[in-house]
């Protein structure tokens, strides 16, 4: 039997996919003996953070360490690495494994001459979101490629964002690996909803995911008794004053209500049509719970999002489109039945295909490659 290892991941925020991912693969690799450690930002360390960390703490058996990792590049970077490092030593980490941008800049950054430490970066999406021409993605492009000689495994949860990095930075070859996101057996559980809403959208609220977009093609959209149509969206972000300025803007007051971040499951249980109206994407997980949640996903042809649809691809609509997701929205509401068959298939094609025990064999075997 091989040996347990001690692994360090390394984040800069508990937000979003990627921190659902982490915790994740903290649970599982927790409960097959393996003992690990999570280093996040202390700039941005509050209350708020330390209740998120709560819910992986148990699993968490060498640690939850804060270190100063800025949002963008600042003087805590010159620091971060340093610390990151004396706890690799202190703590005999076997593998250090970053997460997004920062993650992965300063995991890798650690690791420099730690010969016996494997380096393990999964970029979610975070730096191929930088343009390739703009200042940031000038900056963090060129470190990647720096950083790729000190990296043993890039791992992707997507063939999109494989393929991405490969086009706008470099050619990972043989250190590539795609492992996609999963999910646990027990969330294929179709949730009930009141149907209070006649939509939701659960995601960051911020221009890439689409929000603008969706706010317009509401705005026409009426019910088969001829209402108006209702949406409520589930999250926060720096975009979010700018989208209820639109709401109003479009008279969507009383039909659009705004309730923060909040769990998904309040949402699926309030509404049976889960709208991700994204420009763009690397694998969203709000899309695998949806469907594993019985709910009918409307969503734009982005990222990996055509990897999760599978043979339902065709199912997917253009971004950036206001009457293609008008159209697409509009029909689910007057023919919904007629999409029952397309969701059980989907359903099924997402349950054997993201599966939580697959991702965590493909990334144990990565770290002992």
């Amino acid at each position: 039997m091989d040996k347990p290892l001690n692994i360090l991941q390394i984040l800069r925020a508990p937000v979003g996919g990627l921190f659902r991912h982490v915790c994740d693969l903290t649970q599982q690799l927790s409960e097959r003996n393996h003992k690990v450690g999570l280093v996040v930002d202390e700039l941005s360390f509050d209350a708020e953070t330390d209740k998120k960390l709560d819910t992986i703490r148990a699993y968490a058996e060498l640690g939850i360490h804060t270190v100063p990792i800025p949002r963008m590049l600042g003087f805590g970077d010159l620091i971060a690495p340093l610390r990151i490092r004396k706890l690799a030593k202190t703590l005999n980490i076997d593998v250090l494994h970053g997460h997004g941008a920062k993650g992965g800049f300063h995991s890798r950054l650690a690791g420099i001459g730690l010969k016996e430490t494997r380096k393990v970066y999964t970029p979610h999406g975070g730096v191929l979101h930088f343009a390739k021409g703009s200042a940031s993605g000038l900056v963090f492009h060129n470190l990647e490629r720096m950083l790729l000689k000190t990296t043993n495994s890039i791992v992707f949860e997507s063939q999109f964002a494989a393929q991405s990095y490969k086009s706008q930075i470099v050619d990972a070859a043989e250190k590539a690996v795609i492992i996609h996101n999963g999910l646990p057996e027990s969330e294929f559980e179709d949730i009930p909803t009141n149907s209070e809403y006649d939509f939701v959208f659960v995601g960051e609220l911020r221009d890439l995911k689409g929000v603008e977009t969706l706010l317009h093609a509401l705005a026409s959209i009426k019910t088969a008794s001829e209402q108006p149509a209702s949406l409520l969206i589930i999250g926060d972000g720096p975009h979010r004053e700018q989208f209820e300025a639109l709401a109003v803007e479009l008279g969507l007051t009383e039909r659009v209500d705004f309730i923060g971040a909040n769990p998904a499951k309040i949402g699926f249980a309030k509404s049976d049509i889960v709208v991700v109206p994204s420009y763009k994407e690397s694998l969203p997980y709000i899309v695998m719970e949806a469907v594993a949640a019985g709910k009918d996903v409307i969503a734009t042809d982005v990222g990996g999002i055509g990897e999760i649809f599978g043979p339902e691809r065709d199912q997917l609509i253009p971004a950036k489109n206001v009457e293609a997701l008008r159209d697409a929205m509009q029909s689910r509401l007057l023919e919904k039945p007629s999409f029952d068959e397309h969701n059980k298939r989907l359903q099924n094609h997402v349950k054997s295909a993201f599966s939580l025990t697959n991702m965590t064999d493909g990334i144990l075997a990565t770290y002992r490659k």
